[in-house]
Order: C-alpha cells, then sequence, then structure tokens
C-alpha cells in the first residue's frame, strides 16, 4: 500500500530508524491540522491534539472505540495516573490514502503482529515571539508502549523541535536531529528514552510544528 525508501537509516542496536515515506505527500495533511481542539491538560494552551486507535486487518485499517489514554507516573511524570479525553481524528482524515499509507508504514516497519492495537495522536506545538512551545513538557521520558513512530508534517516559521534519543535520562543523545516533512523516526520504547526540544518563531507572528505520533500498543482503553 505504501513505497518506503531506506532515504536514511540511524540504528543502534536495530533499536530505532529514520525513513521517508515517499508515497506520502504532507500537504495533503495540513487543512486538518487547522482546527486541532487545544489539549485542556497542558497549561499554556500551546498544544492542540487529537487522538484515534486502530488495528490492521489485512489490508484494511479499522478505526476502534472511543475511549481515554492512560499512561502510569512511571513514564509521564506530569500526567501519569491521569485519565486523559481527546477528541477523535476527524473522519475524512482517516479516510485519505496518504493517512493509510502512514499507519500501514508504521505497522510494516515495526513488524506488528496482526490486530495489534495502534494509536495515533495528531499533535499541533505552537509558538509565538513571547511563549516557547513545547513538544515534551514531561521532559525525557519513555511512553510506556513498545513502538513510537514520530512522523513530520509540518514546519512554519520555527527554530528548534530537534527530536533526541537517548540510552537513559543522564546521558548525552545517541541521536538528534530536526525531522523533516515526510520524515518518520521509530523507536522500541522499552530501550531508549525520547525527547524535543522546545520551539520559537524564526520571524515575527506565531510558528508551529505538525507531527503524528504513532503507538503500539495504544495505550487506549475503554
Amino acid at each position: 500500500m505504501q513505497k518506503i525508501s531506506r532515504y536514511t537509516e540511524l540504528e543502534y542496536a536495530f533499536l530505532f530508524t529514520l525513513r521517508k515515506v515517499n508515497s506520502i505527500n504532507t500537504k495533503g495533511f495540513q487543512p486538518f491540522f487547522e482546527d486541532l481542539p487545544i489539549d485542556p491538560y497542558i497549561k499554556g494552551k500551546y498544544r492542540s491534539r487529537r487522538l484515534s486507535r486502530f488495528i490492521v486487518s489485512g489490508d484494511e485499517l479499522l478505526k476502534l472505540a472511543h475511549g481515554y489514554l492512560l499512561q502510569s507516573g512511571e513514564y509521564n511524570p506530569l500526567l501519569g495516573n491521569i485519565k486523559r479525553e481527546f477528541a477523535e481524528l476527524d473522519n475524512a482524515l482517516i479516510e485519505l490514502e496518504i493517512f493509510k499509507n502512514l499507519v500501514f508504514a508504521f505497522y510494516d516497519l515495526c513488524k506488528l503482529h496482526p490486530e495489534a492495537e495502534i494509536g495515533v495522536h495528531q499533535i499541533r506545538t505552537t509558538c509565538s515571539p513571547n511563549n516557547l512551545g513545547n513538544p515534551a513538557p514531561e521532559g525525557i521520558h519513555q511512553d510506556g508502549s513498545d513502538f513510537i513512530g514520530i512522523f513530520a508534517v509540518g514546519r512554519d516559521n520555527i527554530q528548534g523541535g530537534e527530536t533526541h534519543l537517548y540510552n537513559a535520562k543522564k546521558t548525552k543523545p545517541v541521536f538528534n536531529k530536526i525531522l523533516q516533512p515526510g520524515e518518520i523516526i521509530l523507536v522500541n520504547d522499552h530501550d531508549f528514552f525520547h525527547f524535543t526540544t522546545p520551539i520559537k518563531p524564526q520571524n515575527s507572528g506565531v510558528g508551529t510544528r505538525d507531527v503524528f505520533v504513532i503507538t503500539s500498543p495504544s495505550l487506549i482503553s475503554d
């Protein structure tokens, strides 16, 4: 269903990899980031978010019932043990071929077992001359899943937003890169911590960073 090239591959004991998904024109996603609801669990109103979960069944992508996101305090010291509820992804977005290509790319590259739950977080982080945007307010962390993927959709008028991977919280990063639109970093969440640096505007006005964060398991409960 999708075409994936080995644009750049950085592997550490085969535990993370960076790829370019050629079958996706990220401009097709942009309209769906313009009306994201504000994340009510983060102070500052600089992050907007939607969340849905899926399974892959043969060649079909099936959306599962609405639920809430729950992470333990061990993994999320900021919002652990809190049931968080977000609006579902727009149905028109889910029906796009490029969206299906993205989820199938994650499914294939992570070699997930059939019927594995996949959570898709649609996230916009904003910044202004007087306010930084923080893509990772919980700091260097793990999500508590098996695999995570961070897919870059867009960067508009920003500096920063560099993705880092670590062996442990108090070590130097083993990977650091500003993800460009169309790139996805896939990570074994059991073995690495991740973080994204704050963003600020490159010029006057508002800046935005748009990503899909994909996890398996979904970390969503009914």
